[in-house]
């Protein structure tokens, strides 16, 4: 046990602290000198992929990068063509720093944060609230009419009574892992197979519909929970404990700027490689193209990909979403076992969708003289658009807005209308909750739109149990061990948000992204430091709880 400190995204399925083990100054292990320049495929060159590649170009290995897409994958930043420095963030866009692993990198490569504009956050200037046609503004939840304090105190009160949270979110700070697994392990048991929805309706604290309606369609901290409720409360509780819906930053420029910073980045303590030596470097400055099939031949994978050609390589490591294993990707069956595969197949994936706008300047913040309140402010609605987020660069730059942020069935609203459709219905839509105010006026730019579920590499925007789904999870987090495994299922990786147990998080591509580099290292013949152990290493004192088959 250790002295109180931060909330981290310590996941209590498996509390080991990849943010100390990253920052360690033993590093992340070593290879024998025979091992350096072992070439090792990396297929995805998003966070995952080149947190990988990243790690494993420090350890002397020669990372081989694969894209079928763009580099980046969901960390996609689009600029204005009319004003580039102004970027429509169509994945990842808002980050907890309680994500001390994915702070590690962000910090490496000195990139700025300012504060996310969530709703009624401290530094939001202005939040409005849409439901059932009657609209509330407020700058600090207390401003809002008192149902709005029942639901916080019902939701408050439910956590504590069902879920422990007090004595949860104190053991993570502290690191108290006897404890986190104690309380975690007991909650996995009891309720894999409740809903959020269910968990929510036999809490006494939510006595009536209404407080449940409200609650999914406004929430606490990032908004509305609506899209959720079909989801495993597993999955919510992680959110909760870790404060990973608390305090959200973005990165300055674009959170693209991370992975690109990567794929540029020569580290300065890397075995093996000379001084100035990156994954670009190594690419001649672009991955190689898409991969359309994986063999087994002995000791070796082989990759082929859409440009016809095939490399064999001692290791693999796989990070886009699994769905693609079993259409974009002719794969070796041996590759994974039979219960992996059946993981595989019942991934669980939410939908998404955005809609960008470039306005001539932020007009949002003219005040409006009858009410002395600004004209627009982020929004939560019950109608079409769901959430609406601007971006303030100064007053005489032009300002971001984000018409539109919806889920599942509202991204699937969306999904059959082209970009000026969704504009059109977005814009009629806003005119009802700011009936005064000129939206169209002040744009100057074509809208910029994204449905996760229909781009072509990505089938979803990410992962996310439904109850019963625990043990499905467990079997593709946990496939990073491979010592008890058939030689035909070592040295190939998965890894990715899809992999971790907080999907939708950068966190949890880059925490998998580490297992998979600690799973190469020991295929490899590679050890850790002895002070500084890895994943695998202490992966029986943090093992997920095994349920019963």
């Amino acid at each position: 046990m250790t002295s109180a400190g931060p909330v981290t995204m310590l996941i209590p399925d498996f509390p080991f602290g990849y943010d100390e083990w990253v920052r360690h100054p033993a590093g992340l292990g070593h290879l024998p000198r025979q091992a350096h320049g072992t070439p090792v495929a990396v297929v995805g060159a998003g966070m995952s992929g080149l947190v990988t590649a990243y790690e494993l170009l420090r350890l002397g290995l020669r990372p081989v990068v694969y894209e079928a897409g763009d580099l980046g994958g969901r960390m996609r930043s689009v600029p204005f063509p009319e004003h580039p420095a102004c970027v429509a963030e169509l994945g990842a866009m808002r980050f907890p720093p309680a994500a001390r692993t994915l702070f590690h990198y962000i910090d490496t490569l000195e990139l700025p944060t300012r504060p996310f504009p969530n709703p009624l956050a401290r530094s939001t200037p202005n939040t409005v609230i849409d439901l059932g046609g009657v609209v509330h503004r407020a700058r600090t939840p207390e401003e809002l009419p008192g149902i709005y304090q029942e639901v916080a105190d019902a939701w408050d009160k439910t956590l504590q009574d069902r879920a422990e949270l007090s004595t949860m979110v104190d053991a993570i700070r502290r690191r108290d892992i006897p404890l986190v697994k104690g309380i975690w392990n007991r909650l996995v048991a009891e309720l894999d197979d409740q809903s959020f929805s269910g968990f929510l309706a036999e809490s006494s604290a939510f006595g009536t519909f209404r407080h449940r309606e409200i609650f999914g369609q406004v929430g606490f901290g990032t908004g509305g929970w609506d899209t959720d409720f079909p989801n495993s409360i597993l999955e919510i509780l992680r959110v909760v404990y870790t404060h990973a819906d608390e305090d959200h930053l973005s990165i300055v420029g674009g959170a693209q700027q991370v992975p690109d910073g990567l794929w540029r980045a020569s580290p300065p303590d890397m075995a093996h490689w000379p001084a100035g030596t990156s994954l670009a470097s190594l690419h001649d400055g672009a991955p190689h193209p898409g991969v359309v099939r994986m063999d087994r031949a002995g000791d070796l994978i082989h990759l082929a990909d859409t440009a016809g050609f095939t490399r064999a390589f001692p290791a693999v490591v796989f990070t886009p979403h699994v769905w693609t294993l079993l259409g974009n990707v002719d794969c070796d069956p041996e590759l994974l076992s039979a219960d992996q595969w059946t993981a595989v197949e019942r991934t669980h994936y939410m939908s998404a969708s955005k809609l960008f706008v470039l306005a001539d300047r932020p007009f949002w913040r003219d005040i409006d003289p009858r009410d002395g309140r600004e004209l627009m402010g982020m929004t939560l609605t019950d109608r079409f658009p769901r959430g609406v987020y601007l971006f303030d660069s100064g007053p005489d730059q032009p300002g971001v807005m984000c018409l539109s942020y919806t889920w599942n069935d509202d991204s699937a609203k969306l999904r059959t209308l082209d970009d000026d459709q969704r504009l059109t219905v977005l814009l009629r839509q806003l005119a009802t909750i700011y009936p005064d105010v000129d939206i169209a006026g002040h744009l100057i730019s074509r809208p910029i739109t994204i449905t996760w579920e229909c781009e072509p590499h990505f089938m979803g925007a990410f992962k996310a149990n439904l109850p019963g789904h625990y043990r499905y999870q467990r079997r593709l987090f946990t496939q990073f061990m491979q010592d008890r495994c058939p030689p035909a299922q070592r040295g190939f990786f998965l890894c990715g948000d899809d992999i971790s147990w907080t999907a939708g998080f950068a966190e949890g591509a880059v925490t998998t992204a580490l297992n998979a580099v600690w799973g190469v290292l020991n295929h490899l013949g590679g050890r850790t430091d002895p002070d500084n152990p890895g994943p695998g290493d202490l992966f029986h004192d943090f093992a997920p709880v095994d349920l019963a088959p």
